[in-house]
């Protein structure tokens, strides 16, 4: 397997996936970290299908395919619509609390901060494959009755962010982001859209963004789910699950015990 456990029991799987490694793909003879979870319990005969035919999984949240982090899924019915109605109330008391590493091309003034935009999930035809771009909106064109096409179902999407190490040398820093919204590309399209793109993202980067991603060696986005806490569906439990990215590109950055917790969030 690519992926790998974090925890597991009768109602539920948290493990990590690694960046490159997509969710859930429709593909042939590409590997997703549904299937690799799948196809574990049915090697190990620890089936929990619903009747018969394959084991019950329910995808609750994603991560881009670059993206590295921690993802929570459901074994039973009953787990996912739990788990679903926490990641809906993500950003409030008793939902999903999801922190994320990034590593920005940029050091911003204000060490911490918050963004608000609209955006929208645009489709774009690649050859035979469809390709998607979160596309940020003015908010009075998206909620205008007289908007057209795709940018008419922009979303409010929000974040918050905090600089945890500028590098000034290499015009980098280290951001702790807690989202409050879950939409397509949300950081990216935020921090890009802010001036702060984050290092190796070839679809919102600049020009710039790139080739000091290519002098860094970075391939992929520099941009880890760290931390995911929640209550568990059943026992009711306090769930809290934190690891260290493995891309190389958070090596140059001090990520000691004290740099890994949590910050403290106005709620």
């Amino acid at each position: 397997m690519l992926s790998r456990i974090l925890y597991e029991d009768k109602d539920i799987i948290v493990a990590y996936k690694p960046a490159g490694l997509a969710v859930q793909t429709a593909r042939l003879g590409q590997q997703d970290m549904v299937s690799e979870l799948k196809n574990r319990r049915e090697k190990g005969g620890n089936s929990a299908a619903v009747g018969r035919g394959e084991p019950y999984l329910g995808l609750i949240h994603r991560l881009d395919q670059p993206v590295e982090g921690i993802l929570a899924f459901a074994r039973t019915r009953g787990a996912a619509a739990s788990l679903t109605g926490q990641l809906r109330a993500q950003g409030d008391e008793g939902g999903f609390c999801k922190h994320y590493y990034a590593v920005l091309c940029g050091v911003p003034d204000c060490r911490e901060g918050r963004l608000e935009d609209y955006l929208y999930k645009q489709a774009l035809k690649n050859g035979k494959h469809t390709d998607y771009r979160a596309v940020i909106v003015n908010p009075d064109t998206a909620s205008a009755e007289s908007a057209l096409g795709e940018a008419a179902k922009a979303r409010r999407a929000v974040l918050e962010y905090r600089i945890l190490e500028p590098n000034k040398e290499q015009g980098l820093a280290l951001a702790d982001i807690r989202i409050r919204t879950g939409r397509f590309h949300q950081i990216r399209a935020q921090m890009a859209h802010a001036g702060l793109p984050l290092l190796g993202d070839l679809k919102y980067g600049s020009p710039e963004a790139r080739a000091l991603a290519a002098a860094c060696g970075v391939r992929n986005v520099a941009l880890c789910a760290y931390s995911l806490g929640f209550v568990h569906p059943v026992s009711g439990e306090k769930m809290d699950f934190r690891i260290k990215p493995e891309n190389p590109a958070f090596s140059s950055f001090h990520l000691t015990e004290k740099s890994a917790a949590r910050p403290t969030w106005n709620q």
